[in-house]
């Protein structure tokens, strides 16, 4: 892990490029913590259920009680067999699409899991080092909660993320490929059909693969999603902007009751009230003519029992704490 030092910064963006949920900006105060060095990998995670025999999400049959929080009113119940256990993959169209419709390139894969990141007949052999994915909010939490430690909030991990930097448009810097270098996995080419591999990766890349921000973190854009403690709201930032005052390490809101849904958000479209929560990272699927979501002021809320196959996770620790007890 690397130690986080803490201190102020302004959270968020409303620069041009920025989505609506990024604003407003606002002043935050973060105290000292310890940050994963990058998201956990397959190896990790291994070890985690080999240890405990935990069973992800992915691998247990849909709850179509709980899925039906999630649709709208009415929604009849799929057949038995999309309820077998799976998750959503990614699959290229063979040509361009609307943008705006998710569903051209997520596909419900059964025996999708995070032991066949692709669906059954993939594996992550030779891909030890790469991110754990088609991890569920849950499945982090388990695996936080064994290691000894927990999930950052989402304003730990986007000061961590600025490497020390206010204003920072990605974590390395301003400019996406200073001096003509590629900084981080993302998908290059014509978005969601022709991924021309310019970075080297077509999917998930060995943690470490490009080069770490001024904290020494590695993948803090690109690669996969991370999830963040807290509950989604669009509106977070609006509620929470109050002037000059000094928001001391936000948690997130406690309810997703009365949230005010924003025109623009990236997020999967949800019905009103239905928890979600922070991702943030971006992932390998990126692209800016869809989403520049690698810059550390994005973000994103999605169903805590939605796994796929670009989400992963990092985990954290206080810092006082455990120097205290050194």
């Amino acid at each position: 892990m690397v130690f986080i030092p803490g201190g102020e910064f302004n959270m968020g963006s409303e620069a041009n490029f920025a989505f609506p949920n990024e604003g407003p900006v606002h002043r935050v105060q973060v105290a000292p913590f310890f940050l994963d060095v990058h998201p956990v990998t397959n190896a990790e995670f291994a070890k985690f259920v080999e240890a405990t025999g935990y069973k992800t999400v992915a691998e247990r049959s849909v709850d179509w009680e709980e899925m039906k929080k999630q649709v709208p009113p009415g929604t009849p119940k799929p057949p038995e067999e999309v309820l077998q256990p799976g998750s959503l993959v990614f699959r290229p169209t063979s040509g361009p699409v609307n943008l705006r419709d998710m569903s051209q390139w997520w596909v419900w894969t059964t025996g999708a899991s995070w032991k066949h990141p692709e669906g059954e007949g993939s594996s992550t052999q030779g891909r030890e080092n790469h991110p754990v994915v088609q991890i569920a909010w849950e499945d982090a939490q388990a695996y936080a909660k064994w290691a000894g430690k927990r999930l950052p909030t989402e304003a730990e991990w986007e000061f961590a993320a600025l490497g020390g930097h206010e204003g920072r448009r990605y974590a390395w810097g301003d400019s996406e490929k200073p001096d003509g270098k590629i900084m981080l996995n993302r998908w290059t080419g014509d978005f969601p059909y022709r991924n021309d591999a310019q970075d080297g990766f077509v999917g998930t890349s060995p943690v470490g693969s490009f080069a770490p921000n001024d904290y020494v973190l590695y993948d803090m854009g690109g690669n996969v999603w991370n999830w963040c403690s807290d509950l989604y709201r669009a509106d977070t930032f609006a509620a929470r902007s109050d002037g000059n005052a000094v928001c001391c390490d936000p948690k997130g809101p406690t309810s997703a009751a009365g949230e005010k849904l924003m025109p623009g958000d990236p997020s999967p479209p949800t019905v009103p009230g239905a928890e979600r929560r922070v991702m943030k990272g971006g992932s390998f699927l990126c692209h800016p003519s869809y989403c520049e979501s690698y810059r550390p002021a994005a973000r994103r809320g999605t169903s805590p029992d939605t796994g796929s196959s670009h989400v992963g996770f990092r985990c954290a620790m206080n810092g006082p704490s455990i120097l205290e007890k050194k």
